[in-house]
């Protein structure tokens, strides 16, 4: 699922210092492998690892906390590595266990409940903090990107138009289109995207939202067909040299789609230790017939494995593309397809639902994505060939 973004600062957040996850799962034998931990192999990573190794000797420095748990959850995001996200809830731990957390904490804690799918919990915490600060800009527009990913069109719109209060008028517009687009208002949603980007100066907003705009564009401009613009924007988002494992994926993800898996190979030749990453180079080298594919079919099947046995099911869309697509158990592929999309809503959960409903053969498990699609309007090339085909299914 889309990522949220930490707009606010580890300093801003660090101003008030003046989560209900699962039990963690316990190995019976304590030989057995549940992961493969990365290398800290980049500046970011090493600094993270300082920051944890200083706050394991201030475990109470409520500062110190904030700071880590949220360059924790960046990194989580960049990586694309939700271990990042169980780092910074112990960081948090403290003070997640008084019953009258900060609200800073709190605000972390959606964010950790959204990245677990946890959207109920997630929205709770952000109404609470909301409640109390009504001009909280961070959570604001957290509970805008949930909304939007569980299809509540509506309501996150109107969070979104909120955030002209603030006057951060690229993450206002950002945020409008985002949503706008899901409903019935692509074009118009790209245009006026497009405008407010090119009306930017650089320095006026961080890299991070730069970045965050023209994946929102590219996207966008991919959904409506217009490849080449959308490959644009693909790659001025690319050159910010912004690492971001959302960015990478939706761009192999439209290299797919375009018949270019070479490129998706380049692309990803040194993110495989990331799973969404590592499962669009499969599907690369499926498409060209490459004789590695097969141990890293292996590969992501150990790791869904180990992802379930944590009790991780942040991973679910892929995890039904990996049951489609690489090991033929089209079956599978939907029932993990429908669990996703009871969640999530995102053009890539109800294009994924459709196509496994069609290779299933069990077309009626589409109905309630076809009829929602009907009430969203989502304008989409792809998934409106798949309700075609399932259209003329039933008939």
């Amino acid at each position: 699922m889309r990522p949220i973004l930490i707009i606010v600062t580890a300093a801003l957040l660090m101003a008030e210092a003046g989560t209900a996850a699962s039990a963690p799962y316990v190995p019976a034998d304590d030989a057995q492998v549940l992961e493969r931990l990365p290398t800290a192999s980049n500046q970011n990573l090493r600094e993270l690892s300082r920051l944890n190794a200083e706050l394991g000797r201030s475990p109470m420095d409520l500062a110190l906390a904030i700071r880590v748990a949220t360059q924790d959850i960046e990194a989580a995001r960049a990586e694309s590595d939700p271990r990042y996200n169980g780092y910074a809830e112990a960081a948090l731990r403290p003070w997640l266990d008084q019953p009258n957390p900060p609200n800073s904490v709190i605000l972390l804690r959606a964010t950790l409940r959204q990245a677990v799918h946890d959207f109920d919990e997630a929205l709770q915490d952000l109404n609470q903090v909301i409640s109390a600060e009504p001009r909280n800009y961070q959570a604001r527009l957290t509970r805008a990107i949930i909304l939007q990913v569980r299809g509540e069109y509506p309501e996150a719109l109107k969070n979104c138009r909120s955030l002209v209060l603030f006057g951060r008028n690229l993450v206002t517009a950002t945020c409008i289109a985002s949503v706008n687009s899901l409903q019935g208002e692509a074009k118009t949603s790209r245009e006026a995207l497009q405008g407010v980007l090119e009306g930017t100066h650089p320095g006026d907003e961080s890299p991070q939202v730069r970045l965050w705009a023209l994946t929102v564009l590219a996207e966008i401009e991919a959904r409506i067909g217009d490849n080449a613009a959308a490959e644009q924007h693909f790659r001025q988002a690319l050159a910010l040299g912004v690492r971001d494992g959302y960015l990478l994926g939706a761009y192999a993800d439209f290299l797919l789609d375009a018949g270019r898996p070479q490129e998706v190979l380049t692309l990803l030749k040194d993110e495989l230790r990331i799973d969404p990453l590592l499962l669009r180079f499969a599907l690369a080298e499926k498409m060209i017939g490459a004789s590695a594919v097969s141990s890293h079919i292996a590969d992501l099947d150990e790791r869904f494995k180990m992802s379930r046995l944590r009790g991780d099911v942040s991973h679910r869309r892929e995890e039904a593309r990996f049951a489609l697509h690489l090991s033929n158990r089209a079956s599978d592929a939907l029932q993990l397809a429908e669990a996703n999309w009871t969640v999530q809503r995102e053009p890539w959960d109800t294009r994924l639902l459709l196509e496994t409903a069609l290779a299933a053969g069990a077309p009626a498990a589409a109905r309630p994505v076809l009829d929602w699609l009907t009430n969203s309007q989502l304008e989409d090339d792809q998934i409106q060939k798949l309700a075609s085909r399932l259209k003329q299914v039933t008939q």
